[in-house]
């Protein structure tokens, strides 16, 4: 039986790894060794340096003791302090650095002691020197003690630097020893170490090719035609062995495959014939809903209903093509289904119908008419209609809407019709929904005027367009005079029945282009774009008089006359663009006009209030 090719692979190249660790573990001992060496070498260098520093220093200290006694000279005496203490330093620098020699550190030590005594014979004559005995000074050297200590420094430093350079000579030479033995081991492992490899590799190679070689004949043999083409040989691993007998294997099967391809072929054919025609109905199905998706987005984005109108007109006839038709939404306030968009030159009644008149309405299902007489005809539709048909648009059981097509809707345009329907259906619910927030946001619930919200921003689009056009622009600020009086008295029911009396009169007085706002309170702005304050003022008068002409009650209680004060105010260029002076400006004149007695009307910077006669509450 073959042996396994991963093991060999694994006793081999475990060998090879063993050499390859010994070799470096031996390059990293001697590399170590090395760097020790040449550590020890660096040693040497810095404790000759200190040694020559030494003695350098004192012949420098020397040489300054000469020069003071000579001349007397003030900066000889610092140059003496300083070799003398350099000195003293790479004396005990010597006896730190060595440790680690007995010998020389004896010796070291040695040379501190002497360089001591130099030192304190060289301060004795630099004492003398200073008190001005010369004499003495001269005496000293005269004895050349002096001169015997330098010698005696001189040559112990002399036997201390030869056994030091002996030393370093010592740890050089075996540095380099070490250098040449790494370098025999590199010169003498690595060509056994690449033959080993060269040698694992080509056992690897030989035992590979062979079977690799047999298994690509076979599968040329096999990929000409030769379906019978098997690996009946040896092939020297266990990994081959078990390649060979899956190929063998698969070709069997392969082979009872083709038997049965032939008999498959026909069914095969007869499904790609299905698929196709499937394929095209998705393809159709799946441009309509592309189609149909865009249209939603855009219906769902839509917010008036000329914009709604607009995308049915666009949308619809491609869906349905060369069928004219109509939408009609349900008017809930007037029960009728009014239409919204009719295409193809079909004309329809702007006036709408009543829900009874459409039977889809009635059945809640699809209605249709495919030829005269085959079915009641819808009395919106008229007598001579004689193919139509309707669509309920349906959401929660609630009408909408209905779609009327002028034509018969064949069977491969249910799909479309179908989902056409469910998109329109969700659009007119969602803008008949948005609508509703829409008002519900910008409206002040209590007296159905706009807000201060939708006031603030009408005022600052009016004030950008009045700034473009140069039309002017005026705004009112009213208030209800002595309203506390009638919730005190009456109640706040009362109150807010003056508050939409009030509402309700500037509502049916005031321009249509004009914006009526509940400020806040019993407080009211007014948007009057296209009028100065002069001009406008003549109509708010107006206004103010048919207030106060309201016969107000609730809950058979009259609650007595109701006056206003009015401020006016047009907003002028140097004004902030956000509407903030401009309603500044027109409160300001509507406190004028309550501080005049209130019941009439102000501009602002002029205060001529339009009501002549004195306010009576």
């Amino acid at each position: 039986m073959p042996g396994s090719l991963t093991r060999r692979i694994v006793v081999l190249c475990s060998i090879l790894g063993g050499l390859l660790t010994l070799l470096a573990g031996v390059l990293l001992s001697q590399s170590m060794q090395m760097n020790a060496s040449l550590d020890w070498v660096a040693h040497s260098s810095e404790v000759l340096k200190a040694a020559n520093q030494t003695i350098a220093r004192l012949d420098g200290a020397e040489s300054a003791q000469r020069g003071f006694v000579l001349t007397h000279d003030p900066a000889f005496v610092a140059i003496l302090d300083e070799e003398i203490t350099a000195a003293r330093q790479g004396a005990t620098q010597l006896a730190n650095l060595t440790p680690d020699n007995r010998r020389q550190n004896a010796r070291a030590k040695e040379i501190r002691i002497l360089v001591e005594q130099r030192v304190a014979n060289l301060s004795q004559g630099m004492t003398m020197a200073r008190a001005n005995n010369v004499a003495g000074a001269r005496a000293l050297a005269a004895t050349g003690q002096g001169r015997f200590q330098m010698q005696l420094i001189k040559a112990r430093i002399r036997d201390f630097l030869e056994d030091e350079r002996d030393l370093s000579d010592a740890r050089m030479q075996a540095a380099r020893n070490r250098l040449h033995t790494i370098a025999w081991i590199v010169a003498l492992v690595t060509p056994v170490t690449l033959v080993l490899i060269g040698l694992i590799a080509a056992s690897l190679v030989r035992r590979i090719r062979k079977p690799v070689g047999a298994m690509m004949t076979v599968m040329e043999q096999l990929g000409s035609g030769d379906r019978d083409a098997r690996i009946d040989m040896s092939m020297e691993s266990l990994e081959f062995e078990q390649l060979a007998k899956g190929y063998n294997t698969m070709v069997g099967e392969l082979a009872s495959a083709v038997a049965d391809q032939v008999d498959s072929q026909e069914r095969l054919r007869h499904a790609h014939l299905e698929l196709s025609h499937n394929a095209e109905i998705l393809r159709e199905r799946g441009e309509v809903i592309e189609l149909l998706g865009g249209m939603a987005h855009r219906m769902q984005a839509a917010r008036t209903d000329e914009e709604l109108a607009a995308i049915i007109h666009v949308f619809v006839p491609r869906v349905l093509a060369d069928m004219p038709g109509a939408l009609f939404a349900h008017n809930n306030s007037r029960n009728l289904l009014i239409p919204i968009a009719a295409w193809g030159g079909i004309t329809v009644e702007e006036s709408g119908f009543a829900p009874d008149q459409c039977w889809a309405l009635r059945r809640g299902q699809s209605h249709f008419v495919i030829e005269p007489k085959s079915d009641i005809v819808c009395a919106h539709a008229g007598p001579g209609a004689d193919h139509y048909h309707c669509e309920p648009l349906l959401a929660g059981g609630e009408v909408i809407g209905v779609l009327y097509l002028k034509g018969v809707v064949e069977a491969e345009s249910r799909f479309r019709l179908t989902v056409l329907s469910e998109n329109i259906a969700s659009a007119l619910v969602n803008h008949r929904l948005q609508r509703g927030l829409r008002e519900q946001t910008i409206r002040d619930p209590l007296t159905s005027l706009f807000n201060r919200r939708y006031m603030e921003e009408t005022l600052a689009l009016e004030i950008a367009r009045s700034s473009r056009s140069g039309q002017p622009l005026s705004v009112v600020m009213a208030d209800v005079d002595h309203f506390k009086r009638f919730n005190d008295e009456f109640g706040h029911d009362a109150g807010d029945t003056v508050l939409q009396t009030v509402a309700a009169e500037m509502r049916s007085r005031f321009r249509e282009g004009d914006v009526i706002c509940r400020y806040g309170g019993e407080e009211f702005t007014i948007i009057a774009p296209g009028t100065t304050a002069a001009t406008l003022a003549a109509r708010v008068d107006a206004i103010r008089q048919s207030i106060g002409e309201l016969k107000i009650s609730r809950g058979g209680q009259t609650l007595g006359t109701v006056t206003m004060s009015f401020g006016i105010a047009t907003w002028e260029e140097t004004m902030e663009r956000d509407g903030s002076t401009l309603i500044s400006a027109a409160d300001r004149a509507l406190y004028q006009a309550k501080r005049e007695g209130r019941d009439r009307v102000v501009i602002d910077k002029r205060a001529t209030p339009l009501r002549k006669k004195a306010a009576t509450s």
